[in-house]
């Protein structure tokens, strides 16, 4: 492969930053995401003035993460149906409004701790409502060559905020109190809305209503669970999510007790996070260049393990903080490479549900990773639990290795408009159901188990896209005669089937009908249940 060839297939870090709307909505992403954590770090030290016990403090993290985990799947089907532009204005309308009403009630000397728990709580359901949005905008505004780089750039600015909010927070604390932090959050929303205002993104065509949003909740965890695709991603995830947890839940017990230090030094560890998060990401589109997904996946999981191994028997702060910097490079090429292939698997019209999904994912493994890890470290100490947790990352990689997550971005997941909708023979309401298709192929019998073979790909698009039951007949008189049947809930259901067959899927349709004898096409009919 020619170096032309390899610069053409992977953009340099910068390239999705050419883009103007991408460039912009960066920016204003990195604005707001350090008025989120000035937010974190106000609200905490807050808390202490207010209920000074451990219970307390701990609960303004569980108010800001909870609604991610709670809210993440109908905020993805919300993300689905309705124009996704108007609908992150709204949220972050939303935040602003909250924040803006906490800095004023905290500037009047009112706010209390339930008080301070429910409006924290209120961001995280902005929040919560916002991110399967966000990340499902990210293919609209790059090419599916700069997605890998958009994601990563998009990472980065994470690790930025995350390495300067906090520090303006403190300086303004010191001098203006946290009600002044909670003042500029809600500014900080103002650039993401003009960003979002000034984009013109096109709006959706479809004939069919929209879906709605238990429905299209339902749609979700369907496709979810017929996808191979989005499966890997899951439970490539899963398995590093989980033990990755180790470092960032111990690392402050570990500074304290271990490392005999205070919290000067716990802030730059997280500096060191960040900084290493962000020469990550400009060197993992160089990597892919070079290197598979999965071998990007597993060689940085290799390397968070030995950087976890590194911090549990440093035994100072240097080397510590040297384990820091490979921890946020290989956190980045991880979450960064997850990230990417859950977007390559995703159509359209099911693509925040499947990030939403992600998301619960994420979250769940950190949470359900940090209590286990605590408890064991409890148990064993901080240097040995991070060591088992070293060792369990790399014992994911070996139980995780055959589900492939590098080649998602191969398969063309554009709408094909291949299907033509159906003829009927009178106006029929699309709430009518269930529908029951039947697909009639004449094959030769000798090439049977080929057919068998290449109908369970078709199996899985039917299931995938709305058949909540599918299944193959034999004609036991004619043994050429093979019926495919599936059936879907409402007439309804099944348009939208023809409106979300994908290029990918265009090409396995094509397989099963170069089966089929004679020269007609197999025979569809179309039979619904229920009376007008």
């Amino acid at each position: 492969m020619t170096a032309h060839t390899d610069k053409t297939l992977s953009p340099g870090p910068w390239a999705p930053l050419h883009r103007r709307v991408f460039r912009m909505l960066w920016i204003a992403s990195i604005v707001s995401n350090i008025g989120s954590w000035m937010h974190e770090v106000g609200a905490g030290w807050l808390m202490t003035s207010l209920a000074p016990s451990p219970l307390m403090v701990a609960l303004v993290q569980a108010a800001t993460t909870a609604p991610v985990f709670l809210l993440a799947l109908p905020a993805g089907a919300l993300a689905d149906i309705v124009d996704r532009r108007r609908y992150l204005i709204v949220s972050q309308v939303w935040m602003m409004a909250v924040a803006l009403a906490l800095g004023a009630l905290t500037l009047a000397g009112l706010t209390t701790a339930p008080i301070l728990l429910i409006f924290t709580f209120a961001l995280g359901i902005g929040t919560a409502m916002m991110m399967p949005a966000w990340g499902a905008i990210t293919p609209e505004l790059v090419n599916r060559g700069e997605l890998q780089a958009a994601i990563g750039l998009n990472t980065m600015g994470m690790n930025v905020s995350r390495s300067v909010g906090p520090a303006l927070a403190g300086l303004i604390v010191a001098t203006a109190g946290p009600g002044m932090v909670f003042i500029l959050n809600a500014v900080s929303f103002l650039a993401v809305i003009a960003a979002l205002r000034s984009w013109q993104r096109p709006a959706k065509v479809s004939e069919l209503p929209a879906e709605r949003v238990f429905g299209a909740i339902r749609a979700g965890l369907r496709y979810a669970r017929h996808s191979p695709e989005l499966r890997a991603v899951f439970t490539r995830g899963a398995a590093f999510f989980v033990f990755a947890s180790a470092s960032w839940a111990l690392l402050p017990l570990l500074v304290r007790q271990d490392l005999k230090s205070g919290p000067g030094t716990y802030g730059l560890f997280l500096a060191c996070i960040g900084i290493g998060a962000i020469a990550g990401a400009l060197l993992l589109p160089h990597v892919h260049a070079r290197a598979s997904r999965d071998r990007i996946t597993a060689g940085a999981t290799a390397l968070y393990s030995a950087a976890m191994l590194a911090l549990a028997h440093s035994g100072n702060v240097y080397a510590a903080g040297a384990a820091m910097l490979v921890t946020g490079a290989a956190w980045i090429s991880v979450v960064s490479s997850l990230m990417t292939a859950a977007q390559t698997a995703l159509p359209g019209w099911v693509r925040a549900r499947g990030l939403a999904l992600f998301w619960v994912v994420f979250m769940g493994g950190m949470a359900a990773g940090s209590a286990l890890w605590g408890q064991i470290a409890s148990w064993v100490g901080i240097p040995y639990a991070l060591t088992m947790a070293a060792a369990g990352a790399l014992l994911g990689i070996a139980a995780t290795r055959t589900y492939r997550i590098g080649r998602h971005d191969v398969a063309d997941l554009s709408p094909s408009m291949y299907w033509p909708a159906p003829m009927t023979a009178d106006d029929l309401k699309t709430d009518r159901g269930p529908v029951m298709v039947t697909v009639e192929y004449r094959i030769d019998p000798a090439r049977s188990h080929e057919f068998t073979h290449i109908m369970q790909q078709m199996r899985r698009i039917r299931r995938r896209d709305g058949a909540f039951m599918w299944e193959l007949f034999d004609d036991i008189e004619h043994p050429g005669r093979r019926v495919e049947c599936f059936m879907v809930e409402s007439w309804l259901e099944h348009l939208r089937q023809h409106e979300r067959v994908t290029m990918a899927d265009h090409g396995v349709i094509e397989k099963t009908r170069a089966f089929h004898l004679g020269g007609d096409l197999p025979k569809v009919t179309h039979l619904v249940a229920g009376r007008d």
